[in-house]
């Protein structure tokens, strides 16, 4: 795998526990910081493509009307609350 240098600023409450982290766990400061920044990084991309996907569905009309999915949900529930209370 290749790498490359970066240079970011945190504060110094940051700096410290990360630290702590890397005394904890025997790992450098740089290879914790650097899973830091690939796991947010990996997080917010799917969180954008899933937004990017969502629009897309609306644009092409791949949509479910909200009533139609309250209805749906509400006939769950009342399913779920007598199965629960009828006896087996």
């Amino acid at each position: 795998m290749t790498s490359t240098t970066m240079t970011i600023r945190v504060p110094l409450a940051v700096q410290e526990q990360l630290a702590r982290l890397s005394q904890s766990t025997k790992r450098s400061r740089s290879y914790l910081a650097g899973e830091a920044v690939a796991a947010y990084v990996e997080r917010e991309l799917a969180i954008i493509e899933g937004i990017e996907r969502g629009l897309a569905d609306m644009k092409a009309g791949r949509v479910t009307p909200h009533e139609e999915v309250m209805a749906r949900a509400y006939e769950i529930i009342t399913e779920a609350r007598l199965k629960r209370s009828t006896p087996q």
